[in-house]
């Protein structure tokens, strides 16, 4: 028992004495700066200053090739970042980082790669910012003589720029790389552009242009949903700078999400936690507008819908059936997508090694097919869009079917809404016409007037009566045409001629002022004067119907001996030019007419002049109504406002050139019976 206990007791102590050793062991302190006769081998790593980045050496597995890279801390995966030098690998790993008088790479003694250009000699440290920028300073005067966020590679991370500087000839963008495994310079580049008058994300395969972000509108791009998508954990703040020097896109974004943008080597946008988040998929094939993909011009022998497929399997073997191979290291997989889309023959391929480099295309003719087994490759297949071409006459047949179903339902909409607007214009019609009946002038039974004369019964015409008296207002029955409307000839059945004056819609003219009007001519009665027979209405439409003057107008007999080059307008009432300017200069009793002496009253004649003055007024504001007229002309106490210059006048001068044409001229007879209509 006491060995027992002596066993146990030594063993115990023999644990607490391993667990100090432990405990006390010294720790190998992190590299975080690099200084002149510093090396950084291939088992060392170089810290950011708070632990999130790390650069060092790193070997692919299936090229075996050495590069320098920087990756974030906490990804396990170690995707890289950055890398020093993609285009210029080191097949061995006996490298160093050193920095003396440069930042380079050496192995076996001699420089394989300046990474940074000859610096000043100095106090010069290399650090890896905790931003993931690699940079080498002078610590004397404290500044950067060079930095890896100025040399980006396929990544953009935060605090990085994209786009340009004029004044140093700075130029960020992000390339590519070749393949999975093979950093060297790929088919794609991502820069920000302006394209399309607009500040633009642009990836150009080869230098072409292959997708665009769409136009920026200081929140994002519309074909980059990842900056407008509130649901994801991927917030990136975007900011873009514009000046005379240049411009440049950033971006932030939370911490912990290992924030980053990478141009892959499918031409694709990956982004967000561990690059997981594809922005886009596929390939632009340049049928395609949507999604920022750019419309290019497509090869003969392909067509809208056709794109190739990733599919495990083998080809069925046909003697139609051929393969090419391309084993050239600076082709990847889009290149011979490329070859295959603009082959006609060609249909599938993948790549010729296990590094992503290189074509394999499969040429051949029929309608080849792909089969299963647990031994095939992957590859990408052309596949062509047969299968929907039933479901596309579907759809066609229900678009169709859509669009009849529209133009019927439109077809009854209009006949509905027409009958209801005929109904209204008939409602409308009959209450006009219940407010004209509502008339005295309108009864059957006769008016007397004080000389005992009889005043007729006004009547109400059908509009199909009047288009059959005019011939559908032919032209050739058109008299003339006023300030109001048109007047025609028209011809009832009984052998009456008449004229008919259709009013214009645009002349303002309401129902009240086109009943005064009727009623007033209708009252005035004279044997000098045209006749009123009554009016029509349809609609919005109002026709007065006159007796028509067989031995022409008052018109005629003022123009018609006038010669047929003289206008109209030119003879107007002249006597108006007279008349306006005799009133001016007070002489306006000159326009009496000798042969009435002292019959007329001196003041009653001027005021007819005055009111026929301010019924010419150039403004049809400005002149009176006719009842306004008749109780001017009736009331000799009426105050009357000063008259303005009447319209058409053209002065003395025109007046006695014209009057002097008048009597050396010859004159026409037009057998044109015209009714004027006077404005009020």
């Amino acid at each position: 028992m006491i060995s027992l206990a002596n066993s146990l007791f030594f063993l115990i102590l023999t644990l607490l004495c391993c667990q100090t050793c432990i405990i006390n062991i010294p720790s190998v302190a992190a590299i975080t700066s690099l200084k002149p006769g510093d090396k950084l081998n291939h088992s060392q790593v170089l810290d950011s200053e708070g632990g999130k980045f790390k650069l060092g050496f790193f070997s692919i597995p299936q090229t075996n090739k050495t590069y320098l890279g920087i990756w974030y801390a906490g990804d396990r995966r170690e995707r890289k970042v950055w890398i020093a030098n993609p285009n210029t690998p080191i097949l061995n790993n006996s490298v160093l980082l050193t920095i003396d008088g440069t930042l380079k790479i050496t192995s076996g003694g001699k420089t394989i790669v300046n990474i940074a250009p000859p610096l000043l000699t100095g106090s010069l440290v290399a650090r890896l910012q905790d931003s993931g920028n690699f940079v080498v300073q002078d610590e004397t005067r404290n500044t950067t003589l060079w930095q890896s966020f100025d040399y980006p590679t396929n990544c953009l991370l935060p605090g990085m720029k994209l786009g340009y500087n004029l004044t140093t000839k700075q130029n960020w963008t992000l390339t590519s790389w070749l393949s999975f495994s093979v950093p060297a310079s790929g088919a794609f580049t991502l820069s920000l552009e302006v394209f399309e008058n607009a500040f633009q994300l642009v990836i150009r395969r080869r230098g072409k242009v292959y997708w665009t972000s769409g136009a920026w509108n200081n929140q994002g791009f519309p074909f980059l949903p990842l900056f407008h998508d509130s649901a994801t954990i991927y917030q990136y703040n975007l900011n873009l700078v514009s000046d005379k020097d240049g411009m440049f896109l950033q971006f932030d974004a939370t911490e912990g999400s290992f924030p980053s943008l990478a141009l892959n080597s499918d031409g694709d946008i990956l982004g967000g936690y561990r690059f997981t988040y594809t922005l886009f998929k596929d390939f632009c094939y340049g049928y395609e507008s949507e999604d920022g993909c750019v419309s290019t011009q497509l090869p003969e022998c392909r067509k809208d819908g056709d794109k190739f497929e990733q599919k495990t399997g083998d080809f069925i073997h046909t003697s139609s059936i051929t393969t090419e191979f391309y084993d050239n290291a600076s082709i990847s997989i889009v290149d011979c997508m490329q070859k295959c889309w603009e082959d006609c023959s060609c249909v599938g391929f993948t790549t010729a090694s296990g590094n992503g480099t290189g074509c394999r295309i499969w040429n051949g003719n029929g309608d080849l097919r792909v089969y299963e087994s647990g031994n095939a490759m992957q590859r990408y297949v052309l596949v062509s869009p047969k299968s929907s071409k039933g479901k596309t006459w579907i759809w066609i047949v229900i678009s169709v079917a859509i669009f009849i179903a529209l133009l019927i339902s439109g077809f009854i909409c209009y006949i509905i809404m027409r009958r209801r607007k005929l109904q209204d214009e008939k409602r409308k019609e009959e209450a006009y016409i219940r407010e004209l009946t509502a008339v005295d002038s309108f009864n059957t039974a006769n008016l007397k007037e004080e000389d005992g004369r009889e005043v007729q019964d006004l009547k109400i015409f059908s509009f199909g009566f009047i288009l059959e008296a005019t011939n559908n207002f032919s032209s050739e029955k058109m008299l003339g045409e006023g300030g109001f409307g048109p007047a025609y000839k028209g011809k009832f059945l009984d052998g009456r001629e008449v004229a008919v004056k259709r009013l214009s819609r645009t002349s303002g003219q309401g129902l009240v002022e086109f009943k005064n009007e009727l009623i007033l001519i209708a009252k005035v009665q004279h044997t000098n004067l045209v006749r009123v027979l009554g009016c029509c209405i349809h609609g919005d439409e109002k026709m007065l119907i006159y007796e028509f003057m067989p031995n022409k107008s008052l018109n005629f007999f003022l123009f018609g001996l006038l010669p047929f080059q003289i206008k109209k307008t030119s003879i107007i009432l002249i006597i108006l030019v007279q008349a306006w300017e005799l009133w001016k200069e007070g002489r306006a009793l000159e326009l009496k007419d000798p042969a009435l002496e002292d019959l007329c009253d001196t003041e009653q004649l001027l005021r007819v002049i005055h009111v026929g003055l301010l019924c010419v007024q150039e403004g049809a504001a400005n002149r009176p109504t006719m009842s306004d007229v008749i109780s001017m002309l009736g009331n000799g106490s009426m105050s009357l406002p000063i008259a303005k210059q009447p319209a058409f006048f053209t002065g003395r001068d025109e007046a006695e050139s014209y009057s002097s044409t008048i009597n050396t001229q010859e004159c026409s007879v037009n057998d044109c019976s015209i009714t004027a209509v006077e404005a009020r």
